[in-house]
Parts: structure tokens; C-alpha cells; sequence
């Protein structure tokens, strides 16, 4: 059997890569399924015992879904959640109406059983969702698809993969930047768009190509993309008619929520002060926001070597994070496949990572030990970690952006950029 396109069959040398760049992926998509089962094994005592009382913060094994599966009556399935009788999710709509038709498959029987049935359930979607994220950042740079090992292989991924959901919007958000990277705009945009029904933070993602399509003056793309978003936005708004909530309820959730774990708006409250208001909390956030966007505006537009669609995508995204009114464990994960595309070595990530450990343990400590404060983390250890933690990001954009500034040396545009990748500059931000 021969390989082939459209156009004809491959010839000899195109093979060689294909055969080349394949005997690259199999053995990282194997890997990946290792990765996954150790994240899964991360979760055993929880398994084993229920996802209850205090006891799955001292193990380290609490997961947002089967809370998710309890609170959420997600066992009335997708219909319920679609007309609002029953079923209902804090998450964006897309994610929500995977979590209620994984809920609908989940047999009856005793409380417990059921959220390992749903836990399973979501292990296995997490493990399609996270060899699919290795294939495609494996796929968007073909010609260093050894980079995908830091997905495959990334402690994170380990730690939180079956923290919560995210993983299912990371999947979309790869596969929007792999079309891209194939100069498929439509097709980006419509993956894209579906991301941001199951994660808020793809905007940022379209964003990051704007910003590039200011630089290049490629409007044509940026239109087809933007016009396949909002599609697919559209399509996945529609089914919920007859529950408008569900499309808002995440961002109202948000609205008024009071600073989260892993936030630097929490550490007031950390060392002894007075708990931030919500109301101030989302004002400061929103400016900080701002201040995040045109740093990355600054980014995309001020560096004498153009940086990359990802690049800057990461700028973003961690920017964002670093001044969230929340910065949960499981976010984490956005950031895993950026740092793979933007080139960063293996010593960065894992510099990150060694953060990332520290904290997750250190926040379900903490955590715990807000009902027994004789065996958890003092608020103010925990306040350590999470600097750390916010610090290590900060790391990350500082090395994406000189890395962005040495690169591409030898005039060739990254392949991740698609129909950006040879196009001349057109407009550069020179601030004096």
C-alpha cells in the first residue's frame, strides 16, 4: 500500500520523510498512553476509595470531575442538559455537553460506582484528547516533530490530565494550530471556535493570529478563520435554545467569583490581610488583562524577528494566567503544547514543571488543612509555592521572548504560521 495526496502518489523522497517523520510520532503516541496511565495511577487511592472528605487532598488525588458528575446531575445525560431539566455544568457549553453525554453512559448502581464509571469514562476520552494533542503538535512543525516529546512525555500532563476537563479545549486549540500551520484558516477557525466554547482561553489564540495578520497585512487568512470561529460558535450555541444559561453561566461564575487558588489576587488573604472583594478582584483583573494584551501586542509586533503564531499564543496565555482571578492546577495544561510549538528547550519546561510539582502538592495541603489545620500546609508555605509558581510562568514568557528575538536567523519564517510563514513584515512597532 502506498502512501499518497491529492495530486498523485508521494515519490520517493516525499516518502522517506512521511516514513521519516512517523517513525518520529509512533513511539510518542505510545509514550503518551504510558503518560496517561501514570496519571491515572496518580489517582488510585482516590479510585479505590471515593472522591470524599478530606482524605483525596492528603493523597493528592482530587479530581474536579466526579464533583462535576455529583453536582452537576450530570447522570440525567445530554438531553437534560441541553433543555435545563436537571443536568447543568459551570464549565463553557461545549465542555458541559461532553461531561452530560459521558454522565447519560454511566450505569446505575451505588454513589461511588458511578463516579469511577464516570472517572473511567473521562480517562479514556482524556487519553484520545491527549494523543490527538501529540499528533497534532507533531504535525504543525513536521520538521521538528521531536518537540511533541514534551507533551508526550511532560510531568504536567501527568499531574493534571484527569484534574478537570481542560483537556478535551486543549485538544481543540491543537488542532486549530495544526490546520493553521496547514493553511487551512477556515478549518482553523472552526476548531478554534469550538475551543472557545469549551475553554474561554482560544481567544487568545485567535488573537495571536490577529496580532501576526496586523504584522503581515494577511487579512484574507485572519477573515476566513474569524468567519470560520464564528460559525462554529453559532453551531454550538443553537442546541441550547432552550437553556440560554448554560452559554453564560461560566462567565457569571467568574464574574463573581472571589480570588481562586494559585491566584496572586489570593495572597492577601494568604499572609493575614483582609480577603480581596470580588467586585475589586474582577475590576483588577480586567485591567491587568488589558496590560497582558498589549504586552503581547508589544511582542507580536516590536520584535525584529517576527515571532511565531505560537509564540506569541504563549505570551498570551501566560501573561494571562500569571494575572488571573484564578489560576487552578489543571490550567496548567494550556500552557504544555505552546511550549512544545514555541521551541523552548526541554530544561525550560521542566524548570516549569518542577514548579508545577511543588504546587500541586502544596495546594492540596493547603487545601485540607482548611479543615484540619493540624495536618496542612500553613497559609503562608503555600503562599511560597504559589510565587513560585506564578514566577516559573513569568520564566516561561521570558524565554519565549528571547527566543522569539534569536529566531529564525536565516530568513525562514516558522512552519507553524501558515499562510504568515514567507510573507514580508508590513507593519512594525518600534517603541522609543
Amino acid at each position: 500500500m502506498s502512501l499518497s495526496v491529492v495530486g498523485g502518489p508521494l515519490g520517493r523522497h516525499a516518502s522517506e520523510r512521511a516514513g521519516s517523520w512517523l517513525a518520529t510520532v509512533v513511539p510518542l503516541l505510545a509514550a503518551t498512553v504510558g503518560t496517561m496511565a501514570l496519571s491515572v495511577v496518580q489517582k488510585a487511592h482516590c479510585i479505590q476509595q471515593g472522591w470524599s472528605g478530606s482524605d483525596q487532598f492528603w493523597h493528592a488525588c482530587f479530581s474536579d470531575l466526579p464533583a462535576m458528575y455529583q453536582a452537576g446531575n450530570l447522570d440525567d445525560g445530554l438531553a437534560a442538559y441541553l433543555a435545563d431539566s436537571g443536568a447543568r455544568s459551570d464549565h463553557p457549553a461545549l465542555t458541559g455537553a461532553v461531561s452530560a453525554l459521558l454522565g447519560g453512559l454511566v450505569p446505575d448502581g451505588a454513589f461511588v460506582d458511578q463516579t469511577r464509571w464516570y472517572f473511567a469514562l473521562w480517562a479514556v476520552l482524556a487519553t484520545v484528547c491527549a494523543l490527538a494533542i501529540v499528533w497534532f503538535t507533531a504535525a504543525t512543525r513536521p520538521r521538528h516533530a521531536t518537540a511533541a516529546a514534551q507533551v508526550a512525555l511532560s510531568p504536567v500532563l501527568v499531574l493534571t490530565a484527569l484534574v478537570s476537563a481542560d483537556i478535551f479545549g486543549v485538544m481543540l486549540v491543537s488542532a486549530g494550530l495544526w490546520a493553521w500551520a496547514r493553511r487551512k484558516p477556515a478549518a482553523a477557525g472552526v476548531f478554534l471556535g469550538l475551543a472557545v466554547m469549551a475553554r474561554t482561553y482560544p481567544v487568545l489564540v485567535l488573537l495571536a493570529i490577529a496580532l501576526i495578520a496586523f504584522r503581515t497585512g494577511g487579512w484574507a487568512p485572519l477573515r476566513r478563520t474569524l468567519l470560520g470561529a464564528a460559525a462554529a460558535v453559532l453551531v454550538v450555541a443553537l442546541p441550547f435554545v432552550g437553556n440560554l444559561g448554560a452559554l453564560w453561566r461560566s462567565y457569571e461564575v467568574w464574574w463573581d467569583a472571589a480570588p481562586g487558588l494559585g491566584s496572586i489576587w489570593m495572597v492577601p488573604q494568604l499572609i493575614g490581610l483582609d480577603p480581596m472583594p470580588a467586585g475589586l478582584a474582577t475590576m483588577l483583573v480586567v485591567a491587568a488583562t488589558a496590560l497582558a494584551v498589549v504586552a503581547g501586542a508589544v511582542f507580536a509586533l516590536g520584535t525584529y524577528h517576527r515571532p511565531s503564531v505560537p509564540q506569541v499564543a504563549l505570551v498570551l496565555v501566560g501573561l494571562t494566567l500569571v494575572v488571573g482571578k484564578s489560576f487552578p492546577v489543571q490550567a496548567s495544561l494550556w500552557l504544555v503544547p505552546l511550549i512544545a510549538l514555541a521551541g523552548l528547550r526541554w530544561r525550560d519546561q521542566l524548570v516549569w514543571a518542577l514548579t508545577e510539582a511543588l504546587h500541586f502538592v502544596a495546594v492540596w495541603l493547603y487545601f485540607g488543612g482548611l479543615s484540619k489545620p493540624d495536618r496542612g500546609m500553613p497559609a503562608g508555605w503555600y503562599c511560597v509555592f504559589l510565587l513560585l509558581r506564578v514566577a516559573a510562568v513569568a520564566y516561561l514568557v521570558v524565554r519565549t521572548w528571547r527566543t522569539a528575538a534569536a529566531y529564525p536567523q536565516d530568513g525562514v519564517g516558522d512552519e507553524a504560521d501558515g499562510d504568515f510563514t514567507d510573507a514580508p513584515d508590513r507593519l512594525l512597532v518600534r517603541l522609543t
